[in-house]
C-alpha cells in the first residue's frame, strides 16, 4: 500500500531527538544513506505487496480471509510495537534497535520470499512487521541525533524526497516483478538491499541515547494491544465463514474487546505508558485522532481491494496496476510543500474538513467504473482526486497532532497518530473485507438461483465463493460457458468492489465532520509546555 505518512513523523520524533554523539561530516553522509535505504526498503515492502496479492492467491489458492492476513499480519505488529521500537532505542541504543530491526526485517524478508504456504507466509510477515517497527521510528531518530538543528531541515529533505520517491516506484516495481517473474521476488529484494544497510551502520553510523527515556519499556501495554487487535481482526476475519454465531467469533470478538479494555487500564497506571491518556484531554489531539482512524482506515480498505479490481476485473497486468497508484503518490510529493503553509494560513480546522471531503469524492468516484471503462475516467480522475484530497490533509494533520501537545511531548504524540493510522487500516481491511465478502458471496447466490444456468457456469461460479481471484486471470482458451461464468464471477466482484469503496467514502466523509465538530477553530499555534 502506498503510505502517505510516508514522512509522518519526522518532526515530532525528531524534535524529541536529544544527540549523544558528535557526528563528524564524513559520517553524517553515511548516516544519511543509511537512513534513506533502510527506509526505502521498508516502504517499497509496504507499497509492492498489495499489487502482488492476486497472484499470490492464485499461487498459493488462498481465500480472501488469509490474504487479508497477509496484510494484517504485518501491520498488527508494526502498529502494537512501533511505540515500544521508538523507546526502546532511546533507552538501549538507536544503532543497536536499528541494527536488530534491519536484520530481522531481512531475514522475515527472506522467509517470504522461500515461504511454501500460507501459514509460513503469514508468520514471516509478522516477524517482518516486528522488524519494521523497530528499524523505521530508530532510523528518523538516529539521523536527528547526528544532524544539529540548523542542519536537520536539508537532511529531512532528503530522506523525505527518497522516501516519496519509493513509496512512488514501489507498486510499479512490484507489479513489474510479479509479470515478469514471481511475487516471491518483492520479498527477495529486501535481503539484498539490507547488506549495505547493516554494513554502513555498523561501521559508519554513531551510537545514540537519551539519557533522560524512562527506565522501563511498556511492554504489558503492547503485549495487551497486540493480543486485544489481534483477537479483534481473527473473529472479524473469521466471521464471514463460522458465522457471527459461531462460538470461536463470540469469543474472539469478545475477548478482543475485554484486552483492549485492559490496554486502556494499564496505560492508566503505567509509569512509563506507551499511550499516555493525559495527551486526549486536548480537543485537538482526539479529534485529529479520530479523523485520522476514519481517514486512513478508509484508505487502507480502499488499498487493499483496488488491486483486485485492476486486475481482476479489468485485466491489468500487475505492472499496469501498479502504474494507476503513480498519481497519487507524485501529486502528494510536488505539493507536500504547498499544503504545508495551509495550517499557518487558514489554521487546522479548515483544511482538515475539506481534504478528507475532497478524498471522500475520490473514493465515491472509485465506485463507478464498470468492466472496459477508460483509464483516464475509470481511474485517472479518481486517483488524483483522492490524491489532492489527501495533500490537503496530510501536512495539517501531523502538524495539528505536534501542536496539540507540548514540546516535550511531540515525539510520543506523533508516534500515537502513526499507530492509529496503522491499526485503522488493520480493523479497516478486516471489516471492509467481511462486508465485501458478504456482498460477493449474495450477489454469486443470487446468480446462481438462475436455473438455465449450464453446470460448467454453475460450477465456476459456485467455486468462487470466499475468493476474489479466478482462473479467468491466467492465459488459456476459454470456452463459452467459462467465459460466461467468470463474467458473472466479475459483475458479482464489481458489485462487491463498488459497496467497498462507498462504505470508505463514508468513512472519509465522517473523518470530515470529525474535524468540524471536534477541532477548534484558529491558526493551530503551539500550545504551551
Amino acid at each position: 500500500m502506498i503510505n502517505p505518512k510516508a514522512r509522518p513523523c519526522e518532526e515530532g520524533i525528531l524534535r524529541s531527538v536529544r544527540s549523544t554523539a558528535d557526528c563528524a561530516p564524513n559520517r553524517k553522509k553515511w548516516v544519511l544513506a543509511v537512513t534513506v535505504l533502510a527506509s526505502t526498503m521498508a516502504f517499497i515492502d509496504e507499497s509492492v505487496v498489495n499489487v502482488a496479492l492476486p497472484a499470490i492467491e492464485a499461487d498459493l489458492h488462498a481465500s480472501v480471509a488469509v490474504i487479508q492476513w497477509l496484510i494484517n499480519a504485518y501491520t498488527l505488529s508494526m502498529a502494537a510495537l512501533l511505540l515500544i521500537g521508538g523507546a526502546a532505542g532511546d533507552r538501549f541504543g538507536r544503532r543497536r534497535v536499528f541494527l536488530a530491526g534491519a536484520g530481522l526485517f531481512a531475514l522475515a524478508s527472506a522467509g517470504c520470499g522461500f515461504s511454501t504456504n500460507v501459514t509460513q507466509l503469514i508468520l514471516a510477515r509478522a516477524v517482518q512487521g516486528i522488524g519494521a517497527a523497530l528499524l523505521i521510528p530508530c532510523s528518523l531518530a538516529i539521523l536527528g541525533a547526528a544532524f544539529e538543528e540548523k542542519e536537520r531541515g536539508k537532511a529531512i529533505g532528503t530522506w523525505a524526497g527518497a522516501s516519496s520517491i519509493a513509496a512512488a516506484i514501489g507498486p510499479l516495481l512490484g507489479g513489474f516483478l510479479v509479470d515478469h517473474g514471481s511475487w516471491r521476488s518483492i520479498f527477495l529484494i529486501n535481503p539484498i538491499l539490507a547488506l549495505p544497510i547493516l554494513w554502513m551502520a555498523w561501521r559508519h553510523v554513531p551510537e545514540s541515547r537519551d539519557p533522560d527515556s524512562p527506565a522501563g519499556l511498556d511492554w504489558r501495554g503492547a503485549l495487551l494491544a497486540f493480543a486485544g487487535l489481534g483477537s479483534l481482526v481473527y473473529g472479524l476475519i473469521a466471521s464471514p465463514t463460522k458465522g457471527w454465531g459461531h462460538p470461536v467469533v463470540i469469543a474472539t470478538l469478545g475477548l478482543g474487546a475485554l484486552l483492549l479494555a485492559a490496554f486502556v487500564w494499564e496505560e492508566g497506571r503505567s509509569a512509563a505508558p506507551m499511550m499516555p491518556l493525559g495527551l486526549f484531554r486536548s480537543s485537538l489531539f482526539s479529534g485529529v485522532n479520530l479523523l485520522t482512524f476514519l481517514l486512513y482506515g478508509a484508505l487502507g480498505g480502499a488499498f487493499f481491494f483496488l488491486p483486485f479490481s485492476l486486475i481482476q476485473i479489468h485485466g491489468y497486468s500487475a505492472t499496469r496496476a501498479g502504474a494507476v497508484f503513480l498519481p497519487f503518490t507524485l501529486l502528494m510529493a510536488g505539493l507536500s510543500r504547498w499544503s504545508g503553509g495551509l495550517l499557518d494560513r487558514y489554521g487546522a480546522r479548515l483544511p482538515l474538513i475539506i481534504g478528507p471531503t475532497i478524498a471522500a469524492v475520490g473514493l465515491a468516484l472509485l465506485a463507478l467504473p464498470s468492466s472496459g471503462a477508460s483509464y483516464w475516467m475509470a481511474f485517472l480522475l479518481p486517483i488524483v482526486v483522492l490524491g489532492f484530497g489527501m495533500t490537503i490533509t496530510v501536512a495539517p494533520l501531523t502538524t495539528a497532532v505536534i501542536n496539540a501537545v507540548p514540546d516535550r511531548q511531540t515525539g510520543v504524540a506523533s508516534g500515537i497518530n502513526n499507530a492509529v493510522a496503522a491499526v485503522a487500516s488493520l480493523l479497516a481491511i478486516a471489516s471492509l473485507g467481511v462486508v465485501a465478502l458478504g456482498v460477493f458471496d449474495r450477489s454469486l447466490d443470487r446468480r446462481l438461483e438462475d436455473r438455465d444456468l449450464p453446470p460448467q457456469v454453475h460450477q465456476i461460479v459456485t467455486e468462487a465463493h470466499g475468493k476474489f481471484v479466478t482462473d479467468s486471470a491466467k492465459d488459456k482458451p476459454q470456452t463459452a460457458e467459462q467465459e460466461r461464468g467468470h463474467a458473472l464471477v466479475k459483475e458479482s466482484l464489481a458489485e462487491s468492489f463498488r459497496f467497498s469503496m462507498l462504505l470508505a467514502a463514508a468513512m472519509a466523509l465522517a473523518g470530515a465532520g470529525c474535524s468540524a465538530l471536534m477541532i477548534p477553530k484558529g491558526k493551530g499555534k503551539k500550545t504551551s509546555s
